[in-house]
């Protein structure tokens, strides 16, 4: 039996049947109405409203019947003019798969399943690892649309392959720039314009290469990562050397910020406030932990504020939000942390507002240096339960001609967790 597309949309199940879906989100590449299949393209046609991109809507040509509308900005606008049209036969536009960094994923948040269907088609990445010749499911995918490219500092690992897509036709010049500068000219580079399409070009190179490359605005840039001797290497494990970061000597020490770190227990997609943030190494270093992650540092100083915001830049942790402010009043209104850490200027006010503010499951970790704080934290083991120890750390230094260990101050950390 042939079906209509709009018979196709519902199953015969009687009165009870879901309703059928209004929406049809169409994924098309550069090749065009061509390069959709016929599925995707009766859906168009029976749509009586169709918004996309101008670029989308060029490229499905006559296809397209209905009405057209172009995404307005912002762009949230669009969205609300699009969930109000529920109940017409709607159809949405994006590029190649609209669930990889695209408007399906958007859409879908505000609907049930089954009130849309979704017709994607190859997307960029997908293409350029054909391409290539690469596994795509051991190949990173990175977007850098509206973001700094410096988010990609943590993915600069050697040997590593990525599929970065960018802003426009000066993202992949400013690239190789940031790859040259940090010790990474010798990348593989391969660059790609208007994956999919007639305009479909391709240029590689080393990122030596690239710096002043001029790009179609419609890229891909593909990466296989390589070094140079002496470069500073992202790392997997925390505790990042001292010297890495830029401060005035108050800074969480390496050990022990690994240590503090473990006692977070950072779990994807949770949020740090780090309270008297420093040089901002362990709100860092928590972003550090997976993309997921984000962190407020708090920090009244501003010329450590300054310190934060360099460093956040150089290791390429965009999920950190600096407050310069102090507690208790630089809380206020923020939102809830799953994990806060406490590095100076505790006191019992500030620690009972944190316990508070936790999500059940949440973790408190508190740093003491002085007396009068590690006699704090005593009280709030004795009341509050959670876990106490003291870390003493001591490295090898010169004595003379000889060498005998230098002690650091001792620190007593303390840990709690907020009950379920």
């Amino acid at each position: 039996m042939n079906l209509s597309f709009q018979e196709e949309k519902r199953v015969s199940g009687g009165d009870d049947a879901a309703p059928a879906p209004w929406l049809s989100i169409i994924g098309i590449g550069e090749d065009g109405a061509p390069g959709l299949g016929e599925a995707a393209r009766r859906a168009l046609a029976a749509a009586t409203l169709v918004f996309g991109g101008k670029r989308h809507l060029d490229l499905a040509g006559d296809l397209i019947v209905g009405e057209k509308r172009e995404w307005p900005r912002p762009f949230a606008d669009g969205i609300t003019a699009l969930l109000a049209a529920r109940g017409r036969q709607v159809a949405a536009l994006a590029s190649g798969d609209p669930f990889l960094h695209g408007v399906g994923s958007t859409l879908a948040r505000s609907l049930t399943p089954s009130e849309w269907l979704a017709f994607p088609a190859p997307s960029a990445p997908a293409l350029a690892a054909a391409r290539l010749g690469w596994p795509l499911g051991e190949t990173a995918i990175i977007s850098l649309h509206g973001q700094e490219i410096t988010r990609l500092r943590p993915a600069l690992h050697p040997g590593r392959r990525l599929l970065v897509l960018t802003s426009d036709g000066d993202s992949p010049a400013a690239i190789a720039r940031l790859l040259c500068a940090d010790g990474f000219g010798p990348t593989r580079l391969a660059l790609f314009g208007a994956l999919g399409g007639p305009r479909e070009s391709r240029m590689d190179g080393r990122a030596f290469d690239f710096q002043s490359v001029s790009a179609d605005p419609l890229n891909l840039l593909a990466l296989e990562v390589r070094a140079e001797p002496g470069a500073r290497l992202p790392r997997l494990t925390p505790g990042l050397p001292d010297d890495w970061f830029q401060h005035d000597k108050q800074i969480t020490k390496a050990p022990i910020r690994a240590l503090t770190l473990a006692a977070l227990a950072p779990r994807r997609g949770e949020l740090l406030w780090d309270i008297g943030a420093g040089s901002g190494s362990v709100s860092i270093e928590w972003c550090l932990r997976d993309p997921s992650l984000q962190a407020i540092a708090l920090e009244r100083r501003p010329d450590r504020a300054t310190n934060i915001r360099a460093n956040a830049e150089r290791f390429g942790v965009p999920g950190l939000r600096l407050v310069e402010a102090a507690a208790p009043a630089g809380l206020e209104g923020l939102a809830p942390p799953d994990a806060v850490f406490v590095g100076g200027g505790a006191d019992a006010g500030i620690l009972a507002q944190c316990r508070a503010a936790l999500v059940p499951g949440g973790r408190l970790v508190v740093n003491a240096v002085t007396l009068e704080t590690e006699a704090l934290l005593l009280a709030e083991y004795a009341s509050q339960g959670g876990s106490l120890i003291r870390l003493d750390v001591a490295q090898a230094a010169p004595v003379g001609p000889l060498t005998g260990w230098r002690p650091a101050m001792p620190i007593t950390q303390w840990r709690w967790e907020k009950p379920w």
